[in-house]
């Protein structure tokens, strides 16, 4: 497996941003299955106080010691800022969630010189990985992709 899955997978304070109010975002689903996995996971939104029953916080500077790893949901170009302030706080476990990425992302990512791992689905790596998920990293692994 990459190194950089292995270290973001291994690290259990996990904030998330990506979650919706609405509760039909990707994000929600992942969320909740990460925390069932065991992940202690805390919400980054920038209005909410509370989603699904986590309280939020409006930035990931205000969880600057809580956290070891950042996993990202949102569009392309929302993600550049996200990054950055990973950067000012020395976030090293990053995760951008297939669909987050952009060649514009990718030139933050290069000029803060982060660790990311990017354009693949976290639930195909945090274990304990089941049901299609599990199925998907078999074909993958076979094929290269799915």
């Amino acid at each position: 497996m990459n190194p950089l899955i292995e270290q973001f997978v291994s690290q259990k304070r996990i904030a998330v941003v990506g979650m919706s109010r609405s509760g039909k975002k990707f994000g929600n689903m992942a969320a909740k299955e990460l925390k069932a996995k065991g992940y202690e996971i805390y919400l980054v939104h920038p209005e909410a106080t509370e989603i699904d029953g986590f309280a939020c916080s409006p930035s990931l500077s205000g969880l600057n010691g809580k956290i070891d790893a950042v996993w990202i949901s949102v569009p392309p170009g929302k993600v550049s800022p996200v990054l950055n302030e990973a950067a000012e706080i020395g976030l090293k476990n990053i995760w951008l969630q297939q669909g987050a990425w952009s060649a514009e992302v990718q030139q933050t990512i290069e000029l803060l010189g982060l660790p990311v791992v990017s354009k693949k689905c976290i639930m195909m790596y945090a274990p304990p990985v089941k049901s299609a998920h599990k199925f998907h990293r078999t074909i993958k692994g076979i094929f290269g992709r799915l």
